[in-house]
This record gives C-alpha cells, sequence and structure tokens, in this order.
C-alpha cells in the first residue's frame, strides 16, 4: 500500500489540490471547450482472492463535495466531452501519485472522446510522468454509453495503449452494447462481467452458466476475467468455484471519497 492510503486529498501535498479539470490543456484536441465545473475521484478495491490483495484501484467520477456521478455527468455537454475525458484521467492519475499507491490504477474512458489516438494520450503520458506514475500500472476500461460502429477505431485505440504500455479492460460486460460480438472483433486484456450476471449468481443456474460459458471462452481467448458487484459471500464464492477470482463490489469496499482505503482481512475468508 502506498505511503498516503486512507487519507483524505486536503491531506495530500499541495500541487495535487492545485490539479484543476476547468484549467486543464488538452494537447491537440479539436476541441479547446474549457470545462465551467471542476470535480474529482472516489476509488473503489478491486481484489485478487488467489493472492488474498487489493490488486487494483477503479476512479470514479464525484463532485467536490462527494456528490454522486450523475451530478457531474449530467453538466457534460457535447462540446465538454473531449476535455472531460482528459480531465478524468489526470485527475485519476494525480491522485494515485499522490497516494503513492504502488496497485494498479483503472480509469474509464469514453471510445467517442478519442478521435486520434496518438495525440489524445499525450496528455495522461504527460501526467504520468509528471506524478511520477507508472504507465505499466495502468488500466483504461472502455465505457460504452452509446453503440461503437466504428470497431476498427476502438481496436486502433486498444493497440496504441498496448504500445504505450496501458491495458484495456471491456467494462459492463454483458449489459448495453458490449457483447460476444466484441470478442470476436476487438482484443481487449480483461472484460469486467456486469453486475447484472452477478447477482443472485449463486441461486440463478442461468446466470451460473453464462458466466461459466464467457469464461471457458475468455481462458481460450486468453482474455482475463473480472466479475463486478460482488455483495454477498455467497457470490464471492460461487464466483471464485468458478475461477473468477478477481473481483469488486460492496461485498469488499464502497468507493471512498479521494483516498485508497484498505479492505478488511474478513473479506478474504
Amino acid at each position: 500500500m502506498g505511503k498516503f492510503n486512507n487519507v483524505s486529498a486536503r491531506e495530500l501535498p499541495l500541487y495535487i489540490i492545485e490539479e484543476n479539470a476547468q484549467a486543464l490543456s488538452c494537447e491537440g484536441c479539436r476541441n479547446g471547450e474549457a470545462l465551467p465545473f471542476d470535480f474529482t475521484m472516489a476509488f473503489q478495491p478491486l481484489v485478487d482472492l488467489e493472492r488474498r490483495i487489493v490488486f487494483a484501484y477503479e476512479g470514479l467520477v464525484r463532485g467536490l463535495s462527494n456528490e454522486p456521478a450523475y451530478t457531474v455527468i449530467e453538466k457534460v455537454k457535447a462540446e465538454h466531452i473531449y476535455r472531460f475525458d482528459q480531465a478524468c484521467r489526470v485527475k485519476a492519475v494525480a491522485l494515485a501519485a499522490a497516494a503513492g499507491i504502488s496497485e494498479r490504477l483503472n480509469i474509464n474512458f469514453i471510445p467517442g472522446a478519442i478521435y486520434r489516438p496518438e495525440i489524445c494520450i499525450q496528455t495522461t503520458l504527460n501526467a504520468a510522468r509528471r506524478y511520477g506514475f507508472p504507465l505499466s500500472n495502468i488500466t483504461f476500461e472502455v465505457v460504452e454509453s452509446t453503440p461503437i460502429n466504428d470497431r476498427r477505431h476502438l481496436q486502433r485505440i486498444i493497440d496504441h495503449h498496448k504500445k504505450l504500455g496501458f491495458a484495456t479492460a471491456l467494462d459492463d460486460f454483458g449489459s448495453g452494447y458490449a457483447n460476444l460480438d466484441w470478442l470476436a472483433d476487438l482484443s481487449p486484456d480483461s472484460i469486467k462481467i456486469d453486475m447484472h450476471l452477478i447477482r443472485d449468481i449463486d441461486t440463478n443456474r442461468r446466470k451460473k452458466a453464462i458466466v461459466h460459458s464467457l469464461t471457458s471462452l475468455c481462458r481460450q481467448l486468453e482474455i482475463e476475467v473480472l466479475a463486478e458487484g460482488v455483495e454477498t459471500k455467497a457470490e464471492r464464492d460461487t464466483l471464485a468455484a468458478m475461477g473468477v477470482v478477481k473481483q469488486q463490489g460492496y461485498f469488499f469496499g464502497k468507493p471512498q471519497f479521494e483516498s485508497f482505503a484498505t479492505i478488511a482481512s474478513e473479506v478474504f475468508c
């Protein structure tokens, strides 16, 4: 764990407090519209049951006073989307670096907000270098709130991420637009199975069958599988018995405002 774990950003070094989304420059961005608002992040642990560790934290958008994500998202207009995507990356990297975490950092990104990967990634690269955060410790999670018609463009983004040392995950897999055809067209490092398929999996034979088949398929494709939305011990144990040992959810810990909380050893028992 990092030297600043379990502390608020209000106690972090001054430079992190000054990381303001409104002032962020977006290099090469075809849309220079500045954000009319600022925001921050909460971080939720991802665990590896086999190694009994927290191996990563996912950055989740929050208001400056810990308002929920939707209160920030609803402010994002079309003219802000590029700057907002860049600002989310920089915020997450800056907070993680200030906390000194050695675990991985998962950052959501919107494919539609990246028009040229080699240009749009520069702001993130500069932030990682500025704050001394290893590129190899960053995973980008694909967020698909609208259909992604240009799969080749998304694959170019994934390929460019890999070239730079980043990993890529498909978030909320099995819901919305992220389905099996994505595995045919794309080559992510991992997928995160949507919580709808995880909820009550211990008592739902259909969900068990689907997740078991999906896990087997991903193993053949050399894609790592993580379950999100785990809320009970029964769900945890059922998934672990199926070989899904990397998990995330309230059972292990809720997102913590501007901090990277440790978790109780009991969650592994």
